[in-house]
């Protein structure tokens, strides 16, 4: 083995270390399994493993490489998933406490197939109630803290991912994403995350019990500790669904660019509807003029001329019902007639959130076609550039603050109090439209001190392609930074 420990190394390289002979299965779980048990319990990432279940396929896995037999891609790799994800003889709650208890009695689609591509996955991960906010804790396996600052969140709703990965206790995780599930964990814990295009990646096996019914722009993606991982990652798990794919086959455009230098990109670095702290923005600013600097063509421009205010509103008409379908109908009830009391001025995010959350049929139909049209206007862009930059949230990683419902939290974005909940526009900006978003490290703030990470926008179906870009940026500027105290 290399003197590079194998919690710095990304999941191709050890199972490269597999295959090369230079580690085996059993040693690599050793030595995660090592680190979980040592560095978990101030961050709470990890809720939940079998390392004796995981130590048997482990030496069934180093069995079938002596005879010559790779499995694929990660042959060998420890790692975890988020709770969400159905995986056999654990539970899935969703951190709720009323299915605690719930256990798995097969693995969701993609666990499986990560399973095929040779993977051994030995835990699950945290998350927030019902994967709805961007902090992680429950009352279930209660809260997430982030390696670079455990007073700090990790993100959500996989933040245990994210925090699990940065601390290098695990080789690759899965989370999902409606409203920066992925991104935003990424971004927070400075690892790499992918939201894919909607509908590529199954996602039987990922519900909260016992709806079976794949909702709307939620998606199920990769995070990792590079962006060759993703790529692997996406490609073992992506295609058909077992049961309603007959005649369906998935062939992602391959990129045709290979240097940042013939790369034409557009930098968006606020909005009307969420600012960002200006430590942000100036990271976002340093990259574009690094990519300068690299050949590539950088406009400091909107993609495209709309409402975005709108756009941002139509986002919560759309995502919103998905949410709102897991209440209980007497919670649901409450929602309505709450909205029923409300007056016609008010636009707090109470408000926001709760007409959005019960809206008819004819105004959701109305928002559904507003979002072709919105589709129709990134093709055109797309047109002209390659991808758009932009950044994932309002700011680095916050403080956890577990005690206030999200409608009435607030952060101080360059010195103004503003809602926990405008950057939700930044999730929105590529889910409610069906497009990829890759966030990539880009640094630590120069003043923060915590990760920040750009999300980077690509065409419809153009997964490949926004990956391909992190990557070049990841051998070009440096990627994954290790937390103090995870060396």
């Amino acid at each position: 083995m290399t003197d590079t420990p194998l919690h710095r190394r990304d999941a191709l390289q050890i199972a490269e270390d597999i295959r090369e002979g230079r580690t085996t299965a059993v040693e690599a779980l050793a030595h995660f399994r090592d680190r979980v048990e040592r560095l978990n319990p101030p961050i709470n990432a990890v809720i939940a493993h079998d390392f004796d279940g995981a130590e048997e396929a482990a030496e069934g896995l180093d069995k079938l490489m002596a005879r010559g037999y790779c499995l694929g891609p990660f042959h060998g790799v420890p790692m975890t998933v988020k709770e969400s994800y159905d995986l056999t003889g654990y539970q899935t709650t969703w951190g709720d406490p009323a299915l605690k208890g719930n256990i798995a009695a097969t693995d969701a689609v993609l666990v499986e197939r990560i399973k095929r591509a040779g993977a051994n996955v030995f835990g699950k991960t945290n998350v927030p109630l019902n994967l709805t906010d961007w902090q992680s804790y429950n009352d279930v396996y209660g809260g997430c803290g982030n390696p670079w600052d455990p007073s700090r969140t990790p993100g959500g709703s996989s933040g245990g991912s994210a925090a699990t990965l940065a601390a290098g206790m695990t080789g690759l995780e899965f989370g999902s994403d409606i409203g920066a599930s992925v991104r935003n964990p990424a971004h927070f814990c400075g690892v790499f995350g992918h939201k894919p295009t909607y509908g590529i990646v199954p996602k039987r096996g990922h519900w909260k019990s016992p709806s079976m019914a794949p909702s709307d722009i939620a998606v199920c993606g990769p995070l990792a500790r590079s962006a060759r991982d993703l790529e692997a990652a996406l490609l073992a798990v992506a295609g058909d669904d077992p049961v309603y794919g007959a005649g369906w086959e998935l062939n992602l455009p391959k990129p045709d660019k290979d240097d940042l230098g013939d790369f034409r990109v557009a930098l968006m670095t606020t909005s009307p509807v969420s600012d960002v702290e200006q430590e942000y923005q100036d990271a976002l600013h340093d990259l574009a003029d690094r990519l300068r600097a690299a050949g590539a063509t950088v406009d400091e421009r909107e993609p495209f001329k709309v409402d975005w205010e709108l756009y941002h509103l139509d986002y919560f008409r759309l995502f919103r019902p998905v949410t709102h379908s897991r209440l209980p109908p007497e919670k649901f009830k409450w929602f309505q007639d709450e909205v029923a009391k409300l007056s016609d001025d008010d636009d707090s995010y109470f408000a926001m959130n709760a007409r959005a959350g019960t809206i008819t049929y004819y105004d959701w139909a109305a928002a559904d076609t507003r979002r072709y049209e919105y589709r129709d206007k990134w093709n055109g862009f797309f047109r002209d550039y390659d991808l758009l930059l932009c950044p994932q949230a309002a700011c680095a990683a916050f403080p956890r603050n577990e005690d206030e419902p999200r409608e009435v939290r607030k952060l101080t974005i360059n010195g103004k109090e503003v809602g926990y909940n405008d950057q939700l526009f930044w999730a929105g900006i590529s889910g409610a439209v069906y497009l990829p978003g890759t966030v990539a490290p880009i640094g630590l703030g120069r003043e923060s001190g915590l990760p920040l990470g750009v999300q980077i926008v690509g065409p419809f179906m153009g997964d490949l392609t926004t990956i391909r870009f992190a990557r070049l940026i990841e051998e070009a500027f440096g990627g994954v930074q290790t937390p103090p105290g995870f060396e």
